[in-house]
């Protein structure tokens, strides 16, 4: 991602312009003085809470958090770390 610093006059005049940028990929830095100010990027995706997605289980689900559960996460991680090769489409 391509980090543009602007002054705050110039971000001014042309905000529509820094918009554009952003919903390009760019990410912003105000600048007043010399010193940042701002920050513009694009905003991250949202994100769910443990307690959101045990809440999406199915009733019949035999899911369990106990004390091994961030190292079985991990395991299942590390098992499944080949590189995506999706098949080439005519």
């Amino acid at each position: 991602m391509a980090t543009i610093r602007i002054s705050d006059h110039d971000a001014a005049r042309d905000f529509a312009g820094l918009l554009a940028r952003v919903r390009a990929g760019a990410e912003i830095v105000i600048e007043s003085d010399a010193r940042p100010v701002a920050v513009l990027h694009a905003p991250l995706p949202p994100r769910r809470s443990i307690e959101e997605c045990i809440s999406l289980l199915p009733a019949d689900s035999s899911a369990t958090i106990d004390e091994d559960f961030a190292s079985d996460v991990a395991a299942a991680v590390e098992a499944h770390r080949e590189p995506l090769n999706p098949p080439a489409w005519d």
